[in-house]
């Protein structure tokens, strides 16, 4: 499985912990990169106010394949590839302000909707006990570029 790269978020799921008003509505695209020993390092760009923001995870390896874990162990990270090609699902466990907090997104290599991808995503969504109304698609948005101080 080849994850590193760039990846566009096409749908995402949240569950009910994290409020409305809290969901990203725009999203830059998500860069892999494989670090030393197998981790791997997530970094995408956001605005906050007027100003680009970076935001660097890195997520280690575990024992099982496919399955991460960040924050010191506070968070959980599965990697899933979909029989679609070029389409893979991220699906982190973890907690928000002691309350237990679910979150998959839709990866695709180009931001193009693709039907079938977006069906496994929604099927996904089901097995995993999340509300399928809760799916949304996030606005696609360019990397910015920090400022560097």
């Amino acid at each position: 499985m080849k994850i590193t790269g760039t990846w566009y978020v096409k749908a995402m799921v949240v569950d009910k912990n994290l409020p409305k008003e809290k969901r990203p509505r725009n999203v830059s695209p998500m860069r892999v990169t494989v670090l030393d020993g197998g981790d791997l390092e997530a970094m995408f760009t956001f605005m906050k106010g007027d100003q680009c923001q970076e935001k660097r995870t890195v997520i280690h390896q575990t024992e099982e394949p496919g399955k991460y874990s960040a924050y010191g162990g506070k968070k959980l990270v599965y990697i899933l590839e979909l029989p679609v090609k070029d389409h893979h699902i991220f699906y982190c466990e973890g907690q928000l302000r002691g309350k237990p907090i679910r979150m998959g997104k839709l990866v695709g290599r180009n931001p193009d909707m693709n039907l079938e991808a977006l069906e496994a995503f929604k099927k996904f969504t089901q097995r995993k006990g999340l509300p399928l109304e809760d799916i949304f698609m996030p606005v696609q948005t360019e990397s910015c570029v920090p400022d560097s101080d």
